[in-house]
């Protein structure tokens, strides 16, 4: 960790859901900047770089390929920003960023998947294979997975999970075993089944048509998971309702839990602030979801770091 993330008494800042007005994070959740241990993830490159596809792959939902050697070697948790519309646009769209859905470092390739909900994202569906895309990344700290670790509990909601799939390969390639629960509105918009499926992976499909979402019907599940002692590390993204259960119920069995944070940017290097996650105070620097994040440590309200 760089000197600029620790706090005037020199400890690693810790900051509760009330702090995070943008991402409006459960208050019985703190969050802690991790330290790097001296491992710095690859550098963020800006690129320009071929669309080799990008089609519908769910109602709303597209799949981008790219081919770039810096992406694809990125690592789970990382992100890119991408430019929607193309660079002889007449009307400017910010960069949107974008969780890496899947790695292929043989074929230099990078896939994201995300959701068409305004403007941006629509222009960026219209975006044809062959065509020049502008992308900044891998940005970001990725997910930590302990080389003692042997199984790990995954569990995202809608389009969060794109920030969780990455693990999947990289755990399936260490031989750990996968634990899954993918939320969605409905069947149709769960995602992630193609990569669980394809990592031999234990997944729980729930989606809101018929309740199965609810957290009540997805407890008894991860707890049991938990208890039983087979996962020692658990990741989150998508929903405060999942964020504050996983980690409500990993904290008691010692399992470490991360979340990934997800924040509108301009940039995702640290220049604009507009992901700032909330002050600490006058004289501290506010964590940034691009710089320190986007992945954090999560622990319950009054654990002392």
């Amino acid at each position: 960790m760089t000197s600029e993330l620790l706090d005037a008494n020199g400890t690693i800042p810790v900051f509760a859901g009330t702090h995070v007005p943008q991402l409006r994070l459960p208050s019985s959740v703190r969050l802690e900047v991790m330290q790097t241990n001296g491992h710095h993830a690859p550098a963020a490159t800006f690129v320009e770089t071929e669309i080799i596809s990008n089609e519908e792959i769910a109602p709303e939902h597209y799949l981008m390929r790219v081919r770039s050697e810096a992406l694809a070697n990125g690592e789970p948790g990382q992100f890119g920003v991408i430019r929607p519309g193309s660079a002889t646009d007449i009307h400017p769209i910010l960069p949107r960023p974008m969780a890496v859905y899947q790695y292929d470092k043989a074929a230099c390739t990078a896939d994201f998947v995300y959701r068409v909900v305004g403007y941006g994202t629509a222009a960026m569906a219209q975006r044809r294979a062959g065509d020049i895309v502008e992308i900044v990344g891998p940005v970001g700290r990725p997910f930590p997975i302990s080389d003692t670790t042997n199984g790990i509990l995954i569990v995202g909601r809608g389009i969060g999970v794109c920030s969780l799939t990455t693990l999947i390969d990289e755990a399936n390639r260490r031989n750990i075993e996968i634990y899954a629960v993918f939320s969605a509105r409905n069947k149709d918009v769960v995602l992630g089944k193609d990569m669980i499926k394809k990592a031999r992976g234990n997944a729980l499909y729930v989606d809101d048509s018929d309740g199965s979402s609810d957290v009540e019907n997805v407890e008894p599940w991860i707890s049991e998971i938990i208890e039983s002692g087979r996962v020692q590390q658990a990741y989150v993204c998508g929903s405060n309702r999942l964020i504050e259960l996983v980690t409500r119920l990993a904290a008691p069995a010692d399992v470490e839990t991360y979340v990934s944070l997800e924040a509108h940017m301009a940039c995702g290097l640290g220049y604009c602030h507009s992901c700032a996650t909330g002050a600490f105070g006058e004289s501290a620097e506010s964590p940034l979801v691009c710089r320190d994040g986007p992945v954090f440590r999560c622990h319950p309200a009054g654990v002392t770091v």
